[in-house]
């Protein structure tokens, strides 16, 4: 399984064992118990949850976060709070996801990622080895026998499947921008709210092998 997250783009509210297994196993995730089910699980999760509706519908979702945006400002607390206690960012990344012996963590940025349910609060994790984005809160997700369980929204994209990457603009207002990045799987991610876009591309270009 360790061999196939790295060759493999993951995008979905976690119930895979290689990732949901360092914050607990939701009961959803032995339903999954073929590699070519979890295959097929991650390509349809992806396409349901990480494909933005439309160009407009992306900003729209997230200049516009209603009463959202109580919870947002707990998750930040919440995530700071994690920082203080674990030490340091670099702590954090590790604890969130596998790091590999001589991957080095180079940035993280505050941001929303963009989905079909709406943008999502949380941290992107830019290292010599990958782009990794972990929500502030853990997102409630109902299971085929009808309970609850709460797991983290973990994206992981190794740099070597980063096909392309570059900061774009809403035609209609110029101010508004996201950082699209797209695998050769063909899967747009759409990163905003960050301070200081210029920065934040800056680093992607250092670890993406066709922007170098």
């Amino acid at each position: 399984m360790e061999s196939f997250a790295q060759e493999h783009v993951i995008g979905i509210p976690l119930a895979s064992y290689a990732y949901a297994s360092e914050e607990g196993k939701p009961s959803c995730s032995a339903l999954i118990h073929k590699k070519n089910k979890k295959t097929s699980f991650i390509y349809r999760m992806n396409k349901l949850n990480l494909k933005t509706d439309s160009y407009m519908q992306g900003f729209k979702q997230h200049l516009t976060l209603g009463p959202k945006i109580s919870e947002t400002i707990k998750g930040k607390l919440s995530f700071g709070a994690k920082v203080l206690q674990a030490g340091s960012i670099e702590k954090i990344f590790r604890q969130y996801f596998v790091v590999e012996k001589d991957e080095k963590l180079l940035k993280a940025f505050q941001c929303y990622l963009s989905t079909t349910a709406g943008p999502i609060a949380g941290m992107l994790f830019i290292s010599n080895e990958k782009i990794a984005f972990h929500s502030d809160r853990p997102l409630s997700l109902a299971c085929p026998k009808g309970e609850r369980t709460r797991v983290p929204y973990k994206v992981l994209i190794p740099t070597k499947r980063i096909k392309s990457a570059s900061v774009r603009e809403n035609l209609y207002n110029p101010d508004e921008k996201y950082i699209d990045v797209v695998t050769v799987d063909g899967f747009d991610f759409w990163f905003m709210g960050f301070v200081s876009y210029e920065k934040s591309f800056k680093y992607l270009q250092h670890v993406i092998p066709e922007l170098r």
